[in-house]
C-alpha cells in the first residue's frame, strides 16, 4: 500500500519491481550473511543480529515513509480471534494430515478452522474496512490476479522447500554447495527487475505475468529432467531461468491487484497481496510435507515435478486475462 502512496499511478509497476528487488537481494545476501556469523558466533545470533537492523530498518520508516490516512474504524477485536482461528487451525490441521500425524485432531482443526472462516466473512461481510476483504475477489480481474499469486507462490515454495534435499540428498552435494546452488535463484528475481520497471506499467500483466510462470515452469521442469549426475553450471543456469521468470510474474500481478483497489481500499488490497503471498507459501510447504510423507523415494524430484505443473496452471490461468481482453 506504502508503494501507491510514494510512486505516481503511471509508475506504480515500477515502484513494485525496485521492492521486489530489494527483497530478492535480502533473500539472496541471507545465506551468506547467516555462514559468516556462524563461522564467528555461534547459532543464537543468527536471531540476536536482527535486533539492530530491525532497529534501523524502523528509524529510517519514521523518518522517510510518507503519512497515510488514518483510519477511524474501532479495532475489531471479534474478527480478529476469528480471523486467527481460521488461518491457524487450518494451517495447524493441514500440517497433521501433511504428516499423517494424529488424523481425528487435524481433521477437527480443520473443521474449526472452516467454520471460523465462514463466521468471519458472514460476519464481515458490507462492513466498509472488513478484516478480511474477501469482498474484493468479486472483481474478476482482482479475482485473477490473486489466484494467480497464490498458485505461483504454492509452486514456489514447492521448489524452495524441495530443492535442498535434491541436492543434498539425490544428488550428494554438500551443505555449502547446496546453498550456493540454490543461490541463482533470487539472482534470477533480480535480474528481471530492469526489464519489469520499464514494462510493468505499460503491458498487461496477463502478457508479463503469463510469460514469467511459463519460464519457471520452463526453469522447473527442466531441473527434474536434469541428468542422474549434472555439474553446477547445469543446476545454475536451470535455476536463474526459473528465478528469472519467477522475477517477471511478481511485480505486474501485485500492480494489477493493487490498482483494481480504490485508493481508500489500499490497505486492503495490499492485505491481500500479502494473504495470496502467505497463503501459497503454506500450502506448498504443506504439499512438500505430504509428499516426503507418502513417497519413501524420489519425493523430492516429484516436489520438482508438482513445482513445474502448478507454475503451469498459474500462467494458463494468468493468460485468461488476456481471453477475457482486458488490460490490467
Amino acid at each position: 500500500a506504502l508503494v501507491r502512496y510514494i510512486y505516481p499511478h503511471a509508475e506504480i509497476g515500477k515502484g513494485i519491481a525496485l521492492n521486489g528487488v530489494v527483497v530478492a537481494m535480502g533473500v539472496a545476501l541471507g545465506p551468506t550473511a547467516a555462514a559468516a556469523i556462524l563461522t564467528v558466533a555461534s547459532w543464537p545470533w543468527l536471531f540476536w543480529v536482527n535486533l539492530p537492523l530491525g532497529a534501523a530498518a524502523l528509524f529510517m520508516a519514521f523518518r522517510s515513509l510518507p503519512a497515510t490516512p488514518r483510519s477511524t474504524a474501532r479495532p475489531d477485536i471479534t474478527g480478529s480471534v476469528l480471523c486467527m482461528l481460521a488461518f491457524g487451525a487450518l494451517v495447524m490441521g493441514g500440517d497433521g494430515l501433511a504428516h499423517q500425524s494424529g488424523i481425528v485432531l487435524s481433521c477437527a482443526l480443520i473443521g474449526v478452522g472452516l467454520l471460523s472462516g465462514l463466521l468471519l466473512i458472514r460476519r464481515e461481510s458490507g462492513l466498509p474496512q472488513p478484516i478480511l476483504p474477501v469482498d474484493m475477489l468479486a472483481k474478476p480481474d482482482f479475482a485473477i490476479a490473486f489466484m494467480t499469486g497464490f498458485c505461483g507462490f504454492v509452486a514456489s515454495n514447492f521448489y524452495i522447500i524441495s530443492m535442498p534435499f535434491t541436492l543434498h540428498d539425490v544428488l550428494g552435494m554438500s551443505p555449502a554447495e547446496t546453498g550456493l546452488l540454490i543461490t541463482p535463484w533470487p539472482i534470477g528475481i533480480m535480474s528481471a527487475a530492469p526489464l519489469v520497471r520499464r514494462l510493468a506499467d505499460t503491458v498487461s500483466a496477463g502478457v508479463l505475468s503469463s510469460i514469467g510462470l511459463l519460464m519457471t515452469a520452463t526453469g522447473f521442469f527442466l531441473l527434474w529432467m536434469m541428468p542422474a549426475h549434472p555439474t553446477a553450471f547445469d543446476i545454475v543456469w536451470r535455476t536463474w531461468l526459473a528465478g528469472c521468470g519467477f522475477g517477471l510474474f511478481q511485480p505486474p500481478n501485485n500492480r494489477a491487484m493493487m490498482v483494481s483497489a480504490s485508493h481508500a481500499r489500499a490497505g486492503g488490497a495490499s492485505g491481500m497481496v500479502q494473504v495470496a503471498r502467505q497463503a501459497g507459501q503454506t500450502c506448498g510447504a504443506m504439499g512438500v510435507a505430504a509428499f516426503f510423507s507418502l513417497f519413501v523415494q524420489g519425493a523430492a524430484l516429484k516436489c520438482l515435478f508438482m513445482a513445474a505443473c502448478v507454475a503451469t496452471f498459474a500462467a494458463l490461468l494468468s493468460s485468461s486475462r488476456l481471453l477475457a481482453g482486458k488490460k490490467a
